[in-house]
């Protein structure tokens, strides 16, 4: 499991969250502002897919 940290213009937000959660496996996106106000601070807990193989089937 690791952390994924995202600054990104507040009207990508969401986009971006879903984006990140296709790629791996997330739990909910915490949404801050930066220090400016300006854009948004993303963080999500992620893990890699589990990838099926023929050894776990």
């Amino acid at each position: 499991m690791f952390e994924i940290r995202v600054i990104c213009e507040p009207d990508d937000a969401d986009r971006v969250s879903q984006t990140l959660a296709a790629a791996f496996d997330t739990g909910p996106a915490r949404q801050y502002p930066t220090r400016d106000r300006k854009r948004t601070r993303l963080y999500l807990a992620a893990d890699h897919h589990p990838t099926t193989t023929p050894e776990n089937e």
